[in-house]
């Protein structure tokens, strides 16, 4: 994964303070609800952050705005001060730092929303080359729809940093990457220069997710992929975390949390996801378990990966049979509905709270069950059971 990237950018255009203290955020509870035939959605109690100043690009919303599967309502609340009801997911006061956003359709733009709504202030980091036309994007409002929270504002980011996760120093990028012209203009974006660019700029952070993955083989069947493509894949899409939180531990507040994302196909088989990348899903699983340890022991930092199902991503239509995978869990899942970013995003704010301070090492499932099954139940051998289904 490389990024070619222009200067970081001030999306809120507040300019940080480390010695200020952390922004103040209004609470409101909110409860989330659908308008298909699936079951309602659990509850959500959220607060969302209100700037002291207005974003150029940021605007409120006077009503709820619905969406084709989500519609969001919010109540504020009489008294900023005032402790939420029942047992909210309560992030207001913390700050996230999501790696790998690059458009408002993948599983870590729905994190970010997630965890802005429970309160949490939002920095990210973007693949630089796709890093001119993210922050483009953002400002001529193209994800404003998307950005919009239970009490009907909209998501703010505070800051975007260019990134490229596979280098961990300048003196790992080769020559014909510092040449890019999709690098052109960037600078700081190797791992170790983003996580002292955040330090400088806030100081801290209470959550680091990543959200990144690249197998350049990844259409390739395994036995045909070469030893680069398989280093590649393993590079990008696991030591990267390994990477990112090796140097960001030691800016992570303690009682932080650390999130990651997975795939089924770490432990099951899945034709057509190849190139090393269930090798690199794997090793990802394994290094939460080992790194839930050491950075648990060391620095009180909490990691966990979700094992999320089949999304209609970008990012996801590349591996070219998306489709397929979402209409293969929606016939064989307990749940036979198709599975929403927003759900894996509720998930990782649940994870990140203090609500989950006692989970740890854990490879959480968001998949609407299909990782439970041991056969695929629309399969014909099984047309003579009365298996229920979703008519």
């Amino acid at each position: 994964m490389a990024t070619a990237a222009t200067p970081a950018t001030n999306m809120a255009m507040i300019k940080p303070c480390i010695s200020s203290s952390r922004k103040v955020f209004m609470s409101s509870a909110a409860s989330f609800s659908t308008e298909s035939k699936e079951a309602s959605w659990n509850r959500l109690t959220s607060s969302s952050h209100i700037s002291s100043r207005q974003p150029f690009f940021q605007s409120i919303f006077s009503a709820p705005i619905k969406f084709k599967k989500l519609v969001t309502r919010a109540m504020s609340a009489a008294n900023e001060n005032k402790p939420l009801p029942g047992l909210p997911v309560d992030l207001r006061g913390k700050r996230a730092f999501i790696a790998g956003v690059a458009d408002d359709q993948g599983y870590g733009w729905a994190i970010a929303k997630s965890l802005a709504a429970a309160g949490a202030e939002i920095i990210v980091g973007t693949w630089v080359p796709a890093l001119n036309i993210f922050e483009s994007s953002l400002r001529r409002g193209k994800f404003d729809e998307s950005r919009v929270l239970p009490d009907g504002s909209l998501m703010e980011i505070t800051k975007v940093y260019p990134m490229d996760a596979v280098y961990d120093s300048p003196d790992d990028v080769p020559e014909d990457v510092k040449s890019n012209k999709r690098y052109a203009g960037s600078s700081k974006w190797t791992v170790k220069e983003l996580v002292e660019s955040v330090k400088q700029d806030f100081g801290s952070i209470d959550i680091l997710v990543h959200s990144l993955a690249n197998g350049p083989e990844v259409s390739k069947p395994l036995l045909e992929t070469s030893r680069n493509g398989y280093l590649a894949a393993i590079s990008a899409s696991s030591y990267s975390f390994v990477s990112l939180l090796k140097e960001f531990v030691s800016i992570m507040n303690p009682g932080g949390a650390s999130i990651s994302l997975t795939y089924i196909a770490s432990e099951r088989i899945i034709p057509g996801y190849g190139g090393g990348m269930s090798s690199a899903k794997a090793a990802l699983e394994s290094d939460t378990r080992v790194l839930a340890f050491e950075a648990g022991r060391k620095h009180k930092i909490r990691v966990n990966t979700i094992s999320a199902g089949p999304l209609r991503s970008r990012a996801a239509k590349a591996i070219g049979f998306i489709e397929m995978m979402i209409d293969y869990s929606s016939a064989n899942a307990p749940l036979q509905k198709e599975l929403s970013a927003e759900e894996v995003g509720n998930a990782a704010a649940f994870l990140a709270s203090p609500l989950a301070s006692a989970i740890t090492g854990a490879v959480v499932y968001v998949d609407n069950g299909l990782n439970a099954m041991g056969v695929g139940v629309d399969s014909p051998i099984f047309v003579d059971l009365d298996i229920p289904k979703d008519n």
